[in-house]
């Protein structure tokens, strides 16, 4: 791009960047002061030159290229940034202003003569060749300031130098003809700037002062005031429902998990409901954890609260536990222990909206594992709960979990009448879902209704009280028209009978009567 079109800026800036990311500063300060020649006021170069004079280590002339760009420019954050960041080097190397006091004991004139020498330094060192540079001898550091200065990439100067003691491969050459001794002593190099750099920018003895300081501020904010405590946990509590009910159950989980440990690490005169709280956090992340789908671990967590709760004999986070920990077991499809959890929190359960609600998970679970009278029995009871709390929701849920039991007794008469208040339900709360799903019952049922007194006609006529099913609620009426039905047919009976009878009498009576009237032709 600059063959085609040198001395642009823009690419100036570009080349300086990929100086800069490879330690080049001498040709990215080059490139950048090059992007400024003909446009002293082109932010990107007075923002790429302060870049390079801070990784040099000149802080000063930094700070002032970035106060040049904050001036043109205070709309960008970076040069802002900057100027924050080189006056905090420039106080890690020489401490604060107010922290040093100046005594003027003798003449300035070493001034002038330091300034002489540092020139005459820099002249030797501007004629020192290329081979000279990998082989002078670098300043003598402690490893243990070496090791806080260069980090994780201390093991990796320690290596190179292990590298340099293999003869035989300082003496080799890589494919390109570059020397293994050029590229170790480049890298140590590199890492020796680097770690001189670190130094200056924030020295071993600030970061001793940052240390202490962020111990003292630990202290602080453990001991922190009751109300600042109470202010956070209920912040934090409200941050996490809001992300459960939003949708972000991954968030209110981590969330969770922070201010768990959080409070575990404070005592018990801090915050003095700790354990309740521990237990609460718990339960939110099962809540959470089931929202993701991590079954196991959400049945880890509301037994941890269910033993909170036990340990502190705290009722009302037993009853919690509980309720979780049977719909944990629900969705996994482990029914009978969900209905052995949930039927040991019936006696628990406050408010009559909270047993419909449990006695229709119960019922379910029955219905599942095809007992359906216990099915139909839990369904009354919160069928009757639903209306002592008169809500038409439950109501509906009841009705219709009352009538699918009635399906599977086969007592499908009643099962029709309970989904046909079930679809009126439906229809008052207007749940266009669940009255479509209802209708599809009804039919189902109907069918199936159909089907079975078919089969009843088509069998012989052989009345007996063994024929009925005593169990359904239309007991009374169904023995009430068989009895009616045999009463008839016992009638009708009778009054055959009586005719047969007239009938041969009258019939006797003509014969005796032909009889006579012969008798007295004859005589004539």
């Amino acid at each position: 791009a600059l063959k085609l079109r040198a001395g642009d800026k823009h690419c100036l800036v570009a080349r300086s960047k990929c100086y800069l990311k490879l330690g080049d500063t001498e040709n990215s300060l080059k490139d950048a002061e090059a992007s400024l020649q003909n446009d002293k006021t082109f932010s990107k170069g007075l923002y790429q030159k302060a870049e390079t004079l801070y990784t040099m280590g000149d802080f000063e002339f930094a700070l002032v290229f970035y106060h040049r760009g904050y001036r043109l420019r205070p709309e960008l954050q970076k040069f802002r940034l900057g100027i924050e960041k080189s006056q905090e080097a420039i106080v890690n190397c020489i401490g604060s202003p107010s922290s040093i006091k100046l005594e003027n004991k003798e003449d300035l004139c070493f001034i002038s003569r330091q300034a002489e020498s540092k020139k005459a330094n820099q002249k030797l060192q501007n004629k020192v060749t290329k081979d000279q540079k990998w082989t002078r001898k670098q300043p003598v550091r402690n490893p243990k300031t070496e090791r806080q200065l260069l980090g994780e990439l201390y093991a990796d100067k320690a290596y190179l130098e292990k590298l340099l003691k293999d003869k035989d491969l300082m003496e080799s050459s890589t494919k390109q003809g570059i020397k293994v001794a050029d590229l170790v002593l480049s890298g140590i190099s590199y890492l020796d700037t680097r770690s001189e750099f670190w130094q200056q920018q924030k020295p071993i003895y600030a970061r001793v002062r940052e240390r202490k300081l962020r111990q003292q501020r630990w202290i602080r904010d453990k001991k922190r005031k009751p109300a600042e405590v109470g202010r956070y946990i209920v912040k934090s509590m409200e941050d996490i429902d809001m992300l459960l009910t939003g949708d972000s159950p991954e968030e209110s989980c981590k969330k969770a998990e922070r201010v768990l440990k959080r409070i575990q690490g404070w005592s018990d005169d801090e915050v003095p409901n700790k354990n309740e709280l521990i237990g609460n956090l718990h339960s939110c992340i099962g809540n959470a954890q089931l929202e993701m789908g991590q079954m196991e671990a959400a049945l880890q967590s509301h037994k941890m609260d269910l033993e909170f709760a036990r340990q502190n004999d705290l009722r009302d986070a037993v009853s919690r536990a509980l309720g979780n920990v049977g719909r944990v077991y629900a969705r996994i499809g482990k029914f009978q222990q969900a209905i052995d959890t949930w039927e040991e929190k019936i006696p628990m359960a406050k408010s009559s909206l909270e047993k419909t609600w449990l006695f229709h998970e119960i019922g379910r679970c029955y219905l599942e594992l095809n007992e359906a009278g216990a099915a139909q029995n839990y369904g009354r009871k919160s069928l009757q709960s639903a209306d002592e709390e008169g809500d038409a929701e439950w109501q509906l849920h009841a009705t219709v979990l009352v009538a699918q039991a009635q399906v599977k007794l086969k007592d499908y008469r009643s099962a029709i009448m309970n989904f046909e208040k079930a679809l009126e339900k439906a229809k008052l709360i207007h749940n266009e879902a669940a009255q479509k799903a209802i209708i599809i019952a009804l039919d189902d049922v109907s069918k199936s209704f159909i089907e079975e007194l078919n089969k009843r006609r088509e069998e012989p006529t052989v009345y007996s009280l063994k024929d009925y099913d005593f169990s359904s609620e239309n007991t009374k009426d169904d023995f009430e028209k068989f009895r009616e039905r045999e009463e008839s047919e016992q009638s009708a009976e009778n009054q055959d009978g009586e005719k047969q009878k007239e009938d041969a009498r009258n019939s006797k009576e003509e014969h005796g009567n032909s009889k006579e009237g012969g008798n007295e032709q004859e005589n004539k």
